[in-house]
């Protein structure tokens, strides 16, 4: 049996940002969003938490730097660059796309980022002061303290490491721990995690399983919640269907990507197009971006 190639190199290195070479355009409009000026914020109290993703760029000549092509982190080389900085923390890639690096990142899910805001403020942490890290409002970080206020410690175990809307909680809150429970299997059951699918659930409750029986959605006839269930079923196969073709096609996709941002990275062809085909470029720069954009949202959904 052959030896498993390593898909990163083990140790971080330092490199200058002149020799970075991003694969992706940052467009202006998201240097204003709030995710980026919340890795603005977090860079410059602490530092990049999580290093660049780099792949070795052949030199063309001995004379010449060795150039990396940046494989994730466009963002927080733009912040980097915008607080003065010269060097970057990267993680050196043995191969040279970026679907693999991003569909293995374990993205930090709402029930984990509760848990660490808890653990820093048990720890003496104010919330003032992670809010100022974070660059985001002190509410925020109350509501994330008391996320998992009145939800069942199966239903915490169940959800851990999923993507759940927060308004999920609140209405978890409203169950009792039981109906909690199944709710959150029918969550996984079906890999939907957001709001309206568990307000949908609470309104197809029992009034003996709510908290308070106020909270139960009068004059919806058993009918409609037989309606409701077929609906489900009839989405949650609709969906199956279009899982089983996804990653082929994402990979397709990311394949294409990957050749594209090849024939741009050579100069005659990239200064060929910027003369006679500009809107063809922003194009095909565009589809490169959505691909990329979407590759990521599979693992943050």
């Amino acid at each position: 049996m052959s030896e498993v190639k390593n898909a990163f190199d083990s140790r971080l290195i330092t490199i200058s940002l002149s020799q970075l070479l991003p694969s992706r355009i940052v467009q202006p409009n998201a240097l204003g969003t709030p995710k980026y000026l919340s890795i603005l914020a977090s860079i410059r109290e602490l530092g990049v938490i999580e290093p660049l993703a780099v792949h070795h760029e052949p030199v063309r000549s001995a004379e010449q730097p060795p150039k990396y092509l940046i494989l994730d982190g466009h963002l927080r080389l733009s912040a980097l660059k915008q607080l003065g900085a010269e060097h970057a923390l990267c993680l050196l890639s043995t191969d040279d796309e970026g679907f693999t690096y991003n569909r293995q990142i374990n993205r930090l899910t709402p029930i984990q980022e509760s848990k660490m805001i808890i653990q820093a403020i048990d720890r003496g942490v104010s919330a003032e002061r992670i809010a100022e890290v974070l660059n985001v409002n002190i509410d925020r970080i109350r509501v994330r303290q008391n996320l998992l206020k009145g939800i069942a410690p199966e239903v915490i175990d169940l959800l851990k490491t999923r993507m759940v809307g927060q308004p999920v909680f609140q209405i978890l809150r409203k169950m009792k721990p039981m109906r909690q429970i199944e709710v959150a299997e029918m969550m996984i059951s079906a890999n939907c995690y957001t709001g309206r699918y568990a307000q949908m659930v609470l309104t197809a409750t029992r009034p003996e399983d709510l908290t308070d029986s106020k909270n139960s959605t009068e004059g919806v006839s058993a009918e409609n919640i037989i309606k409701m269930e077929r609906e489900m079923e009839r989405l949650y196969h609709d969906y199956r269907l279009v899982e089983d073709t996804l990653g082929e096609t994402m990979l397709v996709l990311v394949v294409a990507k990957g050749y594209l941002s090849r024939l741009l990275r050579n100069e005659a062809i990239s200064a060929y197009l910027q003369r006679f085909e500009p809107d063809l470029e922003r194009e095909l720069v565009g589809i490169m971006d959505a691909v990329t954009a979407d590759a990521r949202n599979l693992e943050r959904e």
